[in-house]
């Protein structure tokens, strides 16, 4: 908890992660920022867990780049295991470097997965995040 911890220090909480939480990561390869997972962690006091997890998770971390594929099908497949009121937090390289996504993607494909995007922030020197819920229903 204190500054000094290194790496910064309250990114986990200004993606609304607090301890105890259980956090899913999904779309995890080589290029992922190990300070962003660290910091993450560091914050929910505990490891991510993966895609098969087979249990309710808090919010799930999405690494996504351009090439991944059809973002539709990965956003409805990271609501699968998320607690209702839960977020994703879309990762993904800024504009400009290799695998950006194009905004206006995220913007098109969260509302045909069932959620609204919240807010965008740095998440890394590579990285940004886009926190995606699902509108309150019921």
């Amino acid at each position: 908890m204190s500054p000094s911890a290194g790496g910064d220090v309250g990114l986990g909480d200004r993606l609304g992660l607090k301890p105890g939480m259980v956090v899913q990561e999904l779309g995890w390869d080589e290029d992922v920022d190990d300070e962003v997972r660290k910091s993450i962690e560091d914050t929910i006091d505990a490891d991510m867990v993966d895609g098969d997890h087979g249990d309710v998770v808090d919010a799930v971390v999405l690494w996504w780049r351009d090439d991944d594929g059809d973002l539709v099908d990965a956003l409805v497949d990271s609501l699968t295991d998320l607690v209702g009121g839960g977020a994703i937090w879309l990762l993904s390289p800024k504009v400009g470097r290799p695998g950006a996504v194009d905004p206006a993607e995220v913007a098109e494909s969260a509302p045909i997965a069932g959620l609204s995007t919240t807010t965008t922030v740095a998440v890394g020197r590579e990285w940004s995040g886009t926190r995606l819920v699902a509108p309150k229903t019921r």
